[in-house]
C-alpha cells in the first residue's frame, strides 16, 4: 500500500471509484454522504457508465477508507479504481 493508493490527494486529477448503486436517487445519497467529509471539494457522478462511477476531488488529504465508510453507511460499496488509466 502507498500514499496514493490509500488516500485521495488534493488536486485536479481526483480519484475514481466504482459503485454498486444503480438508480439516480441512490447515487445522490452517496454524493450527499461523501460531501459531509472534511476536505471533499466535489463529487462527480458518471451515470452514463456501467458500473456507475464517481470521481472525488479534495482540497486536503482524505483516506479511501473514510470515503468507503461514508458510502457503506447509505448501503452501497465504493471500490477505488486504478491510480492511472492505461491507454
Amino acid at each position: 500500500m502507498s500514499l496514493l493508493s490509500e488516500n485521495v490527494i488534493p488536486g485536479n486529477h481526483g480519484k475514481t471509484f466504482g459503485t454498486n448503486a444503480m438508480s439516480h436517487s441512490d447515487l445522490v445519497k452517496i454524493k450527499e454522504s461523501i460531501s459531509h467529509i472534511d476536505g471533499i471539494k466535489d463529487v462527480i457522478i458518471e451515470e452514463d457508465k456501467f458500473p456507475r462511477d464517481f470521481i472525488i476531488h479534495t482540497n486536503t488529504l482524505v483516506s479511501v477508507k473514510e470515503i468507503q465508510d461514508a458510502v457503506i453507511k447509505v448501503g452501497f460499496h465504493a471500490i477505488p479504481k486504478s491510480l492511472f488509466e492505461l491507454k
